[in-house]
């Protein structure tokens, strides 16, 4: 049983607000979220993972073509959506955050970006299942370089035997790469900014106390940032099993 218990999430942080410039010409009528792969918009890929998790509620940041990404959310029956606007200005991964705390709750919530595929059906709920709030303040998901289709960086994190994760810092490389999806005890927004600022400093201070942790995936982790990534993860999701 999940050490979440009663505390076990149902609201999910969806980051959708980039403005996707790599993604052009396919983001210069629509925001990222909105780009198809298989048929599929990418936020309804990702909505439809939290959903097979449990979540029954998705905050949901909006910047780029804002109106046109709350039409399309607003349309699914299978979860409620809860609009973040930050039509006025994007605030980056930790400000966004921030913007939305009074709409996320008390209890652990799961974070994605829109740009991510997987192929293991069990990763969120393996997420969900080793949450530990009495080691932990956040929960990364990662993957093997070797894994990583869209990636092409030196990776991001090593992980110790007890489950915690060191940046590559000053490293040349590293064996992970996060997926784009973590949990967080909400509690620990409380204290973030409310300016523009990415999420990335907090898993530094999460990670020097020893608290930040990660899962590593089975399956294969698809990065959606640019065209050509669309039609490597359409091709891939095509390919037998």
């Amino acid at each position: 049983m999940s050490r979440t218990g009663e505390k076990r999430p149902t609201t999910a942080m969806v980051l959708a607000a980039g403005l996707g410039t790599r993604m052009r010409p396919l983001t210069n009528d629509r925001p990222k979220a909105l780009v198809e792969v298989a048929g599929r918009a990418l936020i309804d890929h990702v909505l439809d993972r939290l959903v097979h998790a449990g979540v029954t509620r998705a905050v949901v940041n909006v910047h780029a073509f804002a109106d046109q990404l709350e039409a399309h959310v607003r349309r699914r029956t299978d979860l409620e959506i809860v609009i973040s606007d930050e039509r006025d200005g994007l605030l980056e991964t930790g400000g966004g955050l921030r913007k939305a705390r009074p709409l996320l709750g008390s209890a652990p919530i799961l974070v994605a970006n829109i740009d991510t595929l997987w192929t293991d059906d069990s990763l969120i709920p393996r997420l969900i299942d080793a949450w530990d709030p009495a080691r932990m303040d956040d929960l990364l998901l990662v993957v093997p370089m070797e894994k990583a289709l869209g990636f092409d960086g030196p990776g991001d994190f090593y992980l110790g035997p007890d489950g915690r994760l060191d940046h590559r810092g000053q490293r040349p490389a590293a064996p992970l790469v996060y997926m784009g999806v973590h949990m967080l005890d909400a509690a620990r927004i409380d204290a973030w900014p409310e300016t523009p600022h990415s999420a990335f400093g907090h898993w530094m201070e999460f990670a020097q106390a020893g608290r930040l942790h990660g899962i590593v995936a089975d399956g294969l982790w698809m990065h959606v940032g640019d065209p050509a990534a669309v039609a490597d993860a359409e091709a891939r999701l095509a390919a037998p099993a």
